[in-house]
């Protein structure tokens, strides 16, 4: 009976999804976001892989940005995962971020199959993507670099392609040497190789030991290897967080590891000095969710071929997606559009334009307008707030503690704050007093005046806080003390 191969799950949590605007915004993005189904897309990914037969599943890993970083802390708690979580303080592209992982699963001298998946992709048909895997483990655990195609059933021109070559080995008829990577094509070029049928969408997943990586990398970018080995020896482990050198990492040069490392697997054909290339066919029902398009694709349609989530009325629409996260949205006669409602924004687009969605977040961002980057609730690890009104010298928000949750001990220079208490209980810290509030309660804290906010119960703290002064921005704030080491 062949021993499991033992694979440790690296999920890279990049990108930023601004196709997806404005439900995906540069502080909260896409893969944070429950789009289908309840779990978020990173959610998902992990969850996926429990259960991968012939496999022995390590804890899962996360390397993500350092913004990000309670949030998936908190997502991986709610499915009873421990996991790491390794913290990039700069985006460096996939390559460094998988050479960080690499290191962090040789801890120790391990050489697990790192079984390498972005967060932010939907597949639907989770055995099959699990038997694929199964084999995949197999293959890389022999110390061959695997990537998986997905199987194209159109001429998609917003996928890279893998060509594939010949039959690799005798161990898995389906397994193919790769013969090249290919860039996004015009759709003439898409066409022929969805007629030649030696072509599959590159998938952006990856299987193989973290040695035969970190080998490959040192003959392929031994730039990138050097700068990642000096972060990772000057890190540090924060509890569920691994932090690695700052400077030393954003000295890393950005690459994919396509550019990096694949391209130059595939075109080598003599080297002993970097290992084999497989690509194993995968049709699953994956899909990138690039844009608005390819989540309407994915998502349960109705006759018409439409798809309403949230507060939605349709009447007489066809293939059309309508989202809303709170007011009513009704559509009446309309055909292959897009529209999405938040608290602060609503798109309204055509099916075949979606791709440009990025283009209105540029534009906000040239302007410098906040719906380009946050949302207007904001999700901190002690909660969440969210702005409900503002003017000239005030600002509303309502403020949601977990329970157990500490905010820091601050001031601010220039606003006062009302505290009124909804729900749960407070303990308030104002300059020496230290006492609590309950529903219906309510505190002022005066400028200039250190205070605290915590949630000692065991029911969420929903709270109505309202600021006045001259200045009401969130870099009005002194932080004394935090328990979140910010």
């Amino acid at each position: 009976m062949n021993t499991p191969v033992l694979v440790q799950p690296v999920v890279l949590s990049g990108g930023s999804g601004t196709r997806l605007w404005p439900l995906s915004r540069e502080k909260y993005p896409k893969q944070l976001l429950s789009l289908v189904g309840q779990d978020s897309l990173l959610q998902a990914t992990v969850r996926r892989v429990t259960g991968t037969p012939g496999v022995t599943l390590t804890t899962p890993m996360v390397v993500c940005n350092e913004e990000y970083r309670f949030v998936i802390a908190e997502q991986l708690r709610l499915l009873g995962e421990s996991g790491t979580v390794v913290l990039e303080p700069c985006g460096r592209n996939t390559a460094p971020a998988l050479t960080l992982a690499a290191l962090a699963a040789s801890k120790g001298g391990a050489d697990p199959v790192l079984l390498v998946m972005p967060a932010d992709h939907v597949i639907t048909n989770v055995a099959a993507f699990q038997d694929v895997v199964s084999r995949g483990a197999a293959l890389a655990d022999a110390g061959a670099v695997v990537t998986f195609g997905i199987t194209p059933d159109a001429p998609e021109t917003g996928y890279g392609y893998i060509q594939t070559g010949t039959q690799f080995g005798n161990a898995d008829a389906a397994a193919r040497s790769i013969a090249r990577f290919v860039e996004k094509p015009d759709l003439a070029t898409a066409q022929s190789y969805l007629d030649a049928g030696s072509y599959l969408w590159n998938s952006g997943l990856f299987m193989m030991r973290a040695s035969v990586w970190l080998s490959a990398l040192g003959v392929c970018r031994a730039d990138i290897l050097a700068a990642c080995q000096s972060a990772w020896e000057v890190g540090q482990t924060d509890g569920e967080f691994v932090r690695v050198g700052k400077e030393l990492f954003a000295a890393c040069p950005s690459d994919s590891i396509d550019y990096a490392v694949m391209e130059r697997i595939a075109a080598n054909t003599s080297s002993s000095t970097l290992p084999a290339g497989v690509v194993l066919p995968l049709n699953a029902g994956w899909s990138d969710v690039g844009a608005w398009d390819a989540l309407w694709q994915v998502l349960p349609k109705d006759a018409s071929g439409n798809v309403a989530q949230g507060d939605v009325l349709l009447q007489d629409c066809e293939n059309t997606l309508a989202l809303s996260e709170g007011r009513l949205v009704a559509c009446v006669g309309v055909r292959d559009l897009v529209v999405v409602e938040t608290a602060d924004a609503i798109l309204v687009s055509h099916k075949d334009k979606t791709q440009d969605v990025k283009k209105i977040v540029d534009q906000l961002k040239a302007q410098k307008r906040p719906e380009g980057s946050i949302h207007r609730k904001v999700f901190r690890p002690w909660g969440s707030y969210d702005g409900v009104d503002r003017g000239a010298r005030f600002q509303v928000k309502r403020i949601m503690v977990k329970p157990g949750g500490v905010l820091s001990l601050q001031m601010h220079h220039h606003r006062a704050e009302h505290w009124i208490v909804v729900s749960g209980t407070a303990r308030i810290t104002r300059g020496e007093e230290v006492f609590l509030l309950s529903e219906n309660q309510s505190t002022f804290i005066p400028l200039g005046t250190t205070h605290r906010l915590e949630n000692p119960g065991r029911v969420p703290l929903e709270m109505i806080e309202v600021q006045s002064g001259s200045y009401l921005g969130e870099d009005d704030i002194v932080r004394l003390e935090d328990v979140y080491g910010r």
